[in-house]
């Protein structure tokens, strides 16, 4: 058995005993009933994933998945694809959004190279980023599969290799993602589970103009028509119009699933990758909290299909993991309020009149 399948069945729905007593205890605190809203949601969603009325979620690790694409070169992008190696050395370097953000909150950032367009070679050898690399690249998508089905197999093993490798220091994980060109795929992936137009998903990405829009918009629907991709097979969906770095965070996702660790999905690339796990193991979606809601138009759409509301709404479209990021001290926040604040009993405080 390979380990996709095995990790696959290895993933089962959270602990009902544990959420039904984190329930009991949220609605007997010194507060009106459920009066921290979906804080509260948040603290018994924790205790039914981790199965413990004290989720652990001090040790945070934000995972962030590089990879180029080939339909980089039909023009879909502001930017150059060699800004994907550049931006790599900057994570390593400490200067990128996600690095702030993630030192605010605490949490640690591993770069992993799932098929990045250019050498990485010194940055693997000196350990500060993993390689898990499926090619230099994906193929063209507007003119045939971006991948074959065997390279969309490694990129899902190489992501759940990742969760393995990093579980032992990691409470809860965040997704993020590099690669220029990225967007596309994902409004790719996203079309095809949604059965949307793919111009009600298509957002603007690194900041193209209304011509350049135009033109993504069509380069997509070709990709599509060109490869029809079948929506009941997502092997079949990721290896012709994904990309390494997707399916690398579908795996980390059933990964933490499978060890029942919670995993905070960060924006659009993240939630593409998000839908491609929860196909393959429906019960993965169960540790998965929704960060973000990206600017990118197809997002909300998405999130839909995901079955997920997410935490935040901060207009940011930047990725990397940085919603993610932002959202670990409101997780923290919800563990917070399951393990200190007081019950009625406990606080020896009247409840209210019924």
């Amino acid at each position: 058995m390979s380990l996709l399948e095995s990790t696959i069945k290895k993933i089962v729905p959270q602990d009902a005993d544990v959420r039904f007593r984190a329930r009991a205890r949220l609605e007997q605190l010194t507060m009106p009933h459920w009066a921290l809203g979906r804080l509260m949601d948040l603290a018994e969603e924790l205790a039914g994933m981790t199965g413990s009325l004290m989720p652990p979620v001090s040790r945070k690790t934000v995972v962030t998945m590089a990879g180029d694409h080939g339909i980089a070169a039909s023009g879909v992008s502001k930017y150059p694809q060699e800004v994907t190696v550049q931006m790599v050395y900057n994570f390593v370097q400490g200067g990128a959004g996600i690095n702030a953000l993630a030192k605010l909150v605490g949490a640690k950032v591993v770069v992993v190279d799932m098929g990045v367009a250019g050498d990485l070679g010194e940055l693997v050898k000196s350990g500060k980023i993993i390689s898990k690399r499926v090619g230099a690249g994906t193929s063209n998508m507007v003119t045939g599969p971006a991948m074959s089905k065997n390279e969309a197999i490694r990129s899902l093993e190489g992501g759940i290799e990742v969760a393995l490798e990093l579980m032992p220091s990691t409470d809860i994980f965040g997704t993020g993602d590099m690669g220029i060109g990225n967007t596309s795929p994902s409004a790719a992936i996203i079309a095809v589970f949604s059965g949307s137009p793919v111009s009600e998903i298509v957002g603007r990405g690194t900041g193209i103009d209304d011509g350049q829009l135009v033109h993504k918009i069509a380069m997509i629907e070709q990709a599509l028509e060109m490869n029809r991709p079948d929506p009941k097979d997502v092997l079949d969906i990721l290896a012709k119009v994904g990309g390494f770095e997707i399916g690398g965070i579908a795996g980390l996702i059933l990964g933490a699933a499978y060890r029942r660790r919670p995993i905070l999905v960060d924006g659009f690339i993240s939630t593409a990758g998000a839908l491609i796990a929860a196909r393959l193991a429906p019960a993965a979606r169960e540790y998965m909290i929704a960060s973000h809601r990206s600017m990118e138009r197809g997002h909300q759409i998405a999130l839909d299909c995901l079955g997920k509301k997410p935490l935040l709404d901060l207009d940011m479209r930047l990725g990397e993991g940085t919603g993610a990021a932002l959202s670990m001290n409101l997780v923290e926040a919800a563990v917070r309020i399951l393990t200190e604040v007081a019950t009625f009993a406990e606080a020896a405080v009247s409840k209210a009149d019924k």
